[in-house]
């Protein structure tokens, strides 16, 4: 392959409408602010700059544009005092901030221009930056979208999540095998972040409940501090900068002085240690429930933390006043709404309740009222393993006093159930917040939905799910609160910054709009049929693939053929999401090719990326099997380049943002009615790649907005699941019917992947040879049918990109604009606006007020 220069080279970049051009004087002023910066970056004793000192510097000044308008919007919040929405989420998976920033803000033409004019290449400096890996995937990934919007709409919104000194794991792939590796992403500081010793809070644990005159308090506990970290989240061009403060835990200042004057300072140290471990590692499962007991602590410190915080502000909100004023509770719903990112932050329902009724002294069922109006809560998951479900003996040590408080309310309720189904036993004990069976234990999603005056999925399918199956008692007894928001995705991130080439070609043709109003993409429609916009299409489709093929060369000493189908799937390792499937049909092409290595062959480039929960034997074995695989079909010389496969190592946002411009085909398999809704399925459609996918979660909707004529769509339908392991899954069927099946599963079990050790891979066949739940096999044949149909389609050029066209154009309905205005106006009772507030050295009289626009 001919070496290539990058698409987004600085004179190519300057080409694109889209970020318009650099007025002189402020390409000037950021140059001048920048050497400021650099003169105070460089270390004294060392008079070069390195590339960390000029990223650091570039980051500092790219802050500078932005901190004038963090203030005035939270002065504008200040006086207008609008209500508030606060989202609740263990995981923010932000990714880089550098480019989102300069996007929001309108300025990457004028630091690219300066910072050619001094020698520098942005793209280099972007690439120093380490990922905010503070989530496992999708639902961290989707909070981060979320905030970017609820900024861009111009809601007064604040993300609250915790300050992992450790994020996701970084892997490393070693020998085929995951090798997990501490994520130090604060190595070097983060220029992003502002500490605000100011508010720190205590968080209380452990301790014991008393009865006194005045009600229950809750006493003896231990107390652990929690340090603020704010960052900021500027909306797309509308000067409006959020706030997500991320809480860090910090020990008591003082030392047991016991184990001073026995001289025992490492214990006194160790102490410190035990209660700074709270926000030292995020989790690394967000479908499994692991049940430890620092989970539970982190849960509790980012509620106890947060209800606090949003306390203190409300009672100190309101219009004309700086001092706190409110001491009635009344207006709470009008002015706070709290969302429940799944059931971790549910503690913060009995919490609440704790604060209304031990502190402020409100009645019990005034405070409950208000409880309910102010919560609402996001299912995200249907897979039973991944329901929290905490052992009543670790509350009762941990949480004791909220222990009593879960109780209460399960006790009123079930009188409430008891009052509408005189009778039935049954249901009282499934409706139950306390588990019985076997070890007692709380359901945190039953305590979310009795606690919330609103709950959704986040598909329509998943909605219906939920409705029908999981939580069907629930739904039966309050029908009013089960709603559907269909996820989204940011189109700032996941279309203007990451590939910006498609973004102009679309700008020509239909203008800027799009970025802030995705429906617009409908207008593409009609260029369909033009064959030069499609070959422009083909075109920045082919660079992007040239690019991402450089970096495979480069990280994995692999080369690709970029007129092959990139056929991707990136998303974490789980059984459900059946990268195993994928990889049969690897094998399957693999022994087509041996059998008759003269036939006509599209040509395919398999990537396959993600990151297993270091402690799901199965997943982890997946990733074996796959770069076991890779490694026999890359080095057979009768393959050649007609067939190469690629172990995407340690996925993450900064990697996405290169991969999923590149992609001819996104692969959505995971076995109907697992998948809450996805949001990688929507990036890659968004960028123009087909979707080879079952009718699960949001693929689903994709279809009904694209048509069933521009998707792959093979396998079982959710009903069709349901009836098969009804009537008796039979896996060893479709193994003894199915030729191309069973040699693959034959070569899985014999070892012909692990010659070395034969016997590596039984698990995998047993696991699908087995009462598989995932019915692998029964899906197998179709999913080869339709990788074949997708084949014959790529050899038509033309067509295949007027499908791409017609994807593109189809994505209006998932942006995550569009989530959350549904959210604000069906949930939380706010309106979003396109107020645009003035920029820092203008009088807020200037500012330009327009009612919200008509989507």
């Amino acid at each position: 392959m001919a070496s290539y220069q990058p698409q987004t080279d600085h004179e190519k970049r300057k080409q694109i409408s889209i970020r318009g051009i650099a007025p002189v004087e402020n390409v000037v002023e950021f140059k001048k602010a920048f050497n400021r910066h650099l003169h105070y970056t460089i270390v004294k004793d060392r008079n070069v700059a390195t590339p960390r000192d000029y990223y650091l510097s570039l980051a500092h000044t790219v802050r500078d544009y932005l901190v004038g308008r963090w203030i005035r919007t939270q002065q504008h919040y200040y006086e207008k005092d609008p209500k508030r929405v606060y989202y609740l989420s263990l995981e923010f998976y932000m990714g880089r901030t550098l480019s989102n920033t300069m996007v929001n803000l309108g300025i990457q033409s004028a630091c690219d221009e300066a910072l050619y004019q001094i020698g520098l290449d942005i793209e280099e400096l972007e690439e120093i930056e380490e990922d905010a890996g503070l989530g496992n995937g999708g639902l961290g990934r989707l909070a981060a979208c979320f905030l970017d919007s609820m900024a861009t709409l111009g809601l007064a919104a604040y993300g609250y999540g915790i300050r992992y000194d450790y994020g996701i794991f970084a892997q490393r792939i070693e020998d085929g095998w995951q090798v997990e590796e501490p994520d130090e992403w604060l190595r070097y500081g983060n220029p992003w972040e502002k500490a605000r010793p100011e508010y720190v809070l205590p968080v209380n644990f452990y301790g014991r409940t008393e009865d006194t005159d005045t009600g229950v308090k809750w006493v003896d506990t231990q107390v652990v501090f929690a340090m603020p970290y704010d960052s900021p989240i500027p909306g797309y061009g509308n000067n409006t900068v959020n706030t997500m403060r991320l809480w860090s835990a910090k020990a008591p200042n003082s030392f047991n002085l016991h184990f001073f004057n026995n001289g025992e300072y490492i214990n006194a140290v160790c102490d410190r240690n035990q209660a700074e471990n709270i926000s030292r590692v995020l989790y690394p499962n967000d479908n499994f429930f692991s049940g430890k007991e620092l989970r539970l602590k982190q849960e509790y410190f980012l509620v106890a933390s947060t209800l606090q915080d949003i306390l203190r502000r409300f009672k100190s909100s309101k219009f004309g006043s700086r001092d706190p004023v409110r001491r009635s509770f009344e207006s709470f719903p009008d002015k706070v709404a709290i969302q429940l990112n799944d059931t971790h932050p549910s503690m913060a329902i009995p919490e609440l309740l704790r604060i209304f009724v031990d502190i402020e002294g409100l009645p019990w069922d005034k405070a409950w009222d208000i409880t309910v109006k102010t919560f609402a809560y996001t299912n995200h998951t249907v897979l039973p393993e991944a329901l929290e479900r905490w052992p009543v003996s670790m509350l009762e040590r941990i949480l004791p006093r909220h222990l009593q408080i879960i109780y209460l309310i399960n006790h009123n309720f079930l009188q409430e159930v008891r009052a509408k189904y005189p009778g039935d036993s049954g249901k009282l004990r499934r409706m139950s917040i306390v588990e019985e069976d076997g070890e007692k234990k709380i359901n945190m999603a039953f305590l979310s939905i009795i606690g919330s005056h609103a709950v959704n999925g986040v598909a329509a399918l998943h909605s219906e799910i939920i409705k029908k199956e999981t939580f069907h008692d629930f739904y039966e007894m309050f029908p009013e609160r089960f709603q559907n928001k269909t996820n989204g995705i940011t189109p700032r991130r996941w279309l203007l910054l990451c590939n910006p080439g498609l973004s102009d070609i679309i700008a020509e043709k239909i203008g800027e709009g799009w970025v802030t109003d995705l429906y617009k993409l409908r207008d593409l429609k009609k260029y369909a049929e033009d064959e030069n916009f499609l070959r422009n299409i083909i075109k920045v489709k082919q660079e992007n693939k040239m690019k991402l093929a450089e970096y495979i060369q480069e990280h994995y000493k692999i080369k690709v053929n970029t007129s092959s189908i990139f056929d991707i799937q990136v998303k974490r390792i789980h059984e459900y999401k059946r990268q195993l499937l994928n990889c049969f049909h690897i094998i399957t092409l693999y022994n087509r090719l041996k059998r008759d290595p003269n036939q006509a062959f599209v040509p395919r480039t398999i990537m396959i990326g993600g990151k297993a929960a270091p402690g799901y034997h199965m997943a982890k074995l997946i990733i074996k099997l796959i770069n076991s695989v890779a490694k026999v079909v890359n080095n057979d010389p009768i393959i050649g380049d007609r067939l190469k496969v690629v172990y995407l190592e340690n996925y993450r946002v900064s990697l996405a943002e290169k991969i999923i411009p590149a992609a001819d085909l996104s692969e959505q398999i995971s076995t109907a009615g697992t998948e809450a809704s996805g949001t990688g399925n929507m990036k890659f459609m968004l960028n123009g790649a087909l979707t080879i996918g079952t009718l699960d979660g949001a693929n689903v909707e994709m279809r009904e907005e694209m048509g069933d004529e521009n998707i792959f769509i093979f396998g079982m339908k959710v009903d069709e699941v349901e009836e098969l392991k009804r009537s008796g899954y039979n896996p060893r069927h479709y193994y003894d019917t199915n030729p191309d099946l069973h040699l693959v599963l034959e070569q899985l079990n014999s070892g012909f992947f692990s010659p070395d050790k034969p016997g590596l891979f039984r698990d995998l066949y047993n696991s699908v040879m087995g009462p598989d739940r995932f019915c692998l096999l029964k899906d197998y044949e179709d999913y080869i049918r339709c990788q074949d149909e997708v084949s014959k389609v790529f050899k038509n050029p033309l067509k295949w990109a007027k499908m791409c066209v017609l994807n593109i154009a189809s994505s209006g309905k998932f942006s995550s604009d569009r989530t959350i205005s549904e959210y604000a106006k069906e949930i939380w009772g706010v309106e979003p606006n396109d107020i645009k507030l003035p920029p820092p050295h203008e009088g807020l009289d200037t500012m330009d007020s327009k009612p919200p626009q008509k989507k």
